[in-house]
């Protein structure tokens, strides 16, 4: 039986969200965005009349007001979203047990054996979209097709509530004219390199020799090759089943431009203490320990190092850190923001080979000490116990990036990426 893979998307969700909540807000331009004090204004979904002034998810909030002066702009309510949004996928989920969320607003859902009780894959797609419509408000839009790849594209085509299907008949003609940038997995990065070998289109891409995308793009470039040609065969995964965390890691966007190492360290401590919380919270520890920078013209890049044991301690992981921004910035440029990650990790109950060098029971000592910081902020909350040291620049130090972070798609072939930021 060929497959049928949809993939549904919660038109502007957040937008949509908070017009379902207050119907009044869909008479006016309206959007939701951050913290323009706090630095974090950017726009996160705009709503119809405000995509009418050509406003862009992504844009700051005063690149938005220019163009609509009038503009509502509402703060995220998070924990509101996850609510309605869990209530959709329940929707979801009368129909398989394959829905593979892809951050709040999207799914993909397998209704390949669905079919057997329910009826042809298209029909039961549009009862979904009745449905959510229906009994929440919400409208979506869904992309139908024999894998996850072009699902997810053909939801992208028509918006608000579309309903597009790409089958092996049709899928030359709809998929192979777009720019290559429309494939999945392809960026800003890999677009230039990809148009420099005359690649512009997706049909371009499927007409290349496999060999040719793998010598001159590695592996990445055999699986964008597999996806233009319709081969992607990645499964949905069932509902209940756990992907394996790749990395842990928090970034901020800081109150103020970071002129001096004293200054970043003082935002590192308080991501390390997040970072090492979230593995402890997880039973996780892990050997890599990774910097993510951006200065103020907004260039990014990162960091690396590979320790010789894993850990989940927040005075390893910052030492580490403190290290990687030695030899990353050398004050050229104020950075704007900073993040740091944990990876190769592994379960905290896995054993490890003790280090000669290393005082053992004062490690065990610091791990008790980090734990019980974790549970007095779990019950009396995060400001109630600080570092004497946070106290020296307490607007650049007030922040929680375990509890204030957005919420990340997972990632399409790592699983989710236990990330958080504030933009």
């Amino acid at each position: 039986m060929e497959r049928a893979i949809v993939h549904s998307d919660i038109n502007h969700c957040y937008a949509q969200i908070e017009e379902m909540l207050n119907p009044e807000l869909k008479k006016q331009p309206m959007a939701v965005g951050g913290s323009q004090e706090e630095r974090h204004g950017i726009i996160l979904a705009k709503n119809l009349h405000a995509k009418k002034y050509k406003i862009q998810t992504g844009e700051t909030l005063d690149e938005a007001r220019m163009k609509c002066p009038q503009l509502l702009i509402l703060p995220p309510d998070y924990h509101r979203y996850q609510q309605i949004t869990d209530q959709v996928k329940a929707i979801y989920r009368q129909y398989t047990d394959r829905v593979e969320e892809y951050g709040l607003d999207e799914a993909w859902l397998d209704l390949t054996d669905s079919q057997r009780l329910f009826g042809p894959a298209q029909q039961i797609a549009q009862t979904i979209q009745q449905r959510v419509y229906t009994e929440l408000g919400l409208t979506i839009s869904i992309g139908l097709s024999f894998n996850k790849i072009f699902a997810k594209m053909a939801s992208d085509f028509v918006k608000p509530s579309g309903f597009v299907t790409v089958n092996r008949t049709n899928f030359q003609e709809k998929i192979y004219p777009l720019s290559v940038r429309e494939l999945f997995y392809v960026g800003a990065a890999t677009q230039k390199k990809l148009q420099a070998w005359g690649i512009l289109t997706i049909g371009d891409l499927a007409a290349q020799d496999r060999q040719f995308m793998r010598r001159h793009f590695g592996k990445v470039g055999e699986m964008l090759h597999w996806f233009a040609l319709g081969e992607d065969i990645s499964e949905v995964a069932l509902s209940n089943e756990a992907i394996p965390v790749k990395s842990v890691g928090n970034s901020v966007t800081a109150v103020h431009d970071l002129h001096t190492h004293e200054e970043a360290v003082l935002v590192l401590r308080v991501l390390a203490e997040s970072v090492a919380s979230r593995l402890r919270d997880q039973g996780l520890k892990g050997k890599g320990i990774a910097l993510g920078l951006r200065d103020i013209h907004l260039y990014r890049w990162t960091r690396q190092h590979q320790r010789s044991r894993p850990t989940q301690l927040a005075e390893e992981i910052l030492q580490e850190a403190e290290i990687l921004l030695r030899q990353a910035w050398q004050n050229a440029l104020p950075l704007r923001s900073i993040g740091i990650s944990v990876f190769d990790l592994s379960s905290d109950q896995t054993g490890e080979q003790l280090d000669l060098f290393a005082d053992e029971q004062q490690r065990q000592s610091l791990l008790q000490l980090e734990k019980t910081v974790d549970g007095i902020r779990r019950r009396f909350g995060f400001e109630k116990i600080q570092r004497c040291s946070l106290l020296l620049d307490k607007p650049l130090t007030h922040f929680n990036p375990k509890q204030d972070q957005t919420i990340h798609p997972i990632g399409f072939l790592k699983g989710p990426i236990q990330s958080g930021s504030r933009r």
